[in-house]
């Protein structure tokens, strides 16, 4: 008997210092994006809560809760990442752009009337986006999100974008504002939850917001006909504080790059789900199942030559003040050409694009004068739209 337990006191001394060796998983503390939405409770959750744990066997775990219901507004995300308050987040790019508006560059209003252009967009971007936000804010970028386009619904007919001058339209981001304003109508910034009832009061006339969650918010029976041109897109990025970054293993930062490669690839998959959805219950189609179906009209309206989107990009772009891809302009034959010179006695300056065969056009009355700025594109100070 003595020595039975002589042995099980050896074997418990002997199996101790290999239980003391166990770490406890990784605890990673994530600040999501808008509470309340699909992307956040139906992707972004089961992410972080479930496929994590999973993907990196169990070295690390994860908690995680949108930005809005943890005291912190968006155009703060970046600071407080740069600071390791916030160690892993998602960062709205149109509410960041607020302080710093070259972060909004790959989803200036109307540049990218379809999902496949805004894909095309993110490619270009991408290596600089990931530069600015190492360099800034010491940042590391691991996705780009974006939800379903955002389209104009209005109360009464119309047969383009052309036809919002002069009509109240609620919008929701500086860029959207400045694409209404250019097209001679006027902006409204409402919160979503208020949209529907703007509409029926007549606080405003249309209003643009994603397809599929305005027709849960009934807009489509306050509004009779929609566009299905995105107007912007509401993109975002998931990023670590790279000190943070630095301190995962390899193992699990190389997990949760393709953990986040899947999951934005998901994201964009419900995106486009989303809007095409949204359309079909919109307009009463057979092919809507997951929202009401109504009786609005879409307006088929062919945006293919850029002629009138080069008329509104040029506040947004050169409102930067700063220099990307090393300042050259983009190339003869792109959507956009060089930026205009619009300061002091030139503010209102024609421009014209380097393919002799573009028209000219006329720099819109609204643009702000800006600091002085040569003939010469690539001397401006304003840094290049890269253009699919």
């Amino acid at each position: 008997m003595a020595q039975a337990a002589w042995l099980l006191l050896l074997a418990g001394l002997g199996t101790a210092p290999v239980r003391a060796a166990e770490a406890p998983p990784i605890l990673l503390r994530v600040v999501g994006g808008h509470d309340g939405i699909g992307q956040y409770l139906d992707q972004e959750v089961p992410f972080w809560t479930r496929r994590v744990p999973e993907l990196t066997g169990g070295q690390a775990v994860a908690t995680i809760a949108p930005f809005d219901r943890s005291g912190i507004r968006g155009e703060e995300m970046l600071k407080l990442m740069r600071l390791g308050v916030v160690p892993f987040g998602t960062v709205p790019l149109g509410l960041a752009a607020a302080n710093d508006p070259e972060l909004n560059a790959i989803d200036l209003p109307a540049l990218s009337p379809d999902l496949a252009t805004l894909g095309r967009m993110v490619a270009l971007w991408w290596p600089h986006l990931a530069a600015v936000l190492r360099e800034r804010y010491g940042v590391e970028l691991l996705a780009i999100y974006t939800h379903a386009a955002q389209v104009v619904f209005c109360r009464e007919p119309f047969t383009g974008l052309a036809d919002l001058a002069g009509r109240r339209v609620r919008t929701s981001s500086v860029g959207q504002s400045e694409l209404v304003t250019a097209l001679r109508g006027v902006p409204v910034v409402i919160p979503f939850a208020e949209t529907a009832a703007a509409l029926r009061g007549g606080v405003v006339e249309c209003a643009i917001t994603g397809a599929l969650v305005g027709n849960r918010i009934g807009l489509h029976q306050e509004a009779s006909h929609v566009s299905p041109l995105s107007i912007s897109w509401l993109v975002s990025i998931f990023g670590a504080n790279q000190a943070a970054w630095a301190a995962l293993p390899e193992t699990v930062r190389t997990r949760l790059r393709d953990g986040l490669a899947q999951l934005q690839q998901e994201i964009w998959e419900k995106a486009d789900r989303d809007g095409r959805e949204g359309l079909a219950c919109n307009a009463g189609l057979p092919d809507c199942l997951a929202g009401r179906r109504g009786r609005m009209r879409i307006v088929r309206e062919n945006w293919v030559d850029g002629t009138r989107r080069t008329q509104c990009w040029p506040r947004p772009w050169c409102r930067t003040g700063s220099s990307a891809a090393g300042g050259t302009a983009p190339s003869p034959g792109t959507a956009l050409p060089p930026p205009s010179c619009i300061s002091g006695p030139r503010r209102n300056r024609p421009f014209q694009a380097e393919d002799a065969a573009r028209r000219r056009h006329r720099a819109p009355a609204w643009m702000p004068a800006r600091r002085p700025c040569s003939a010469a594109a690539a001397s401006c100070a304003c840094f290049p739209i890269l253009t699919p």
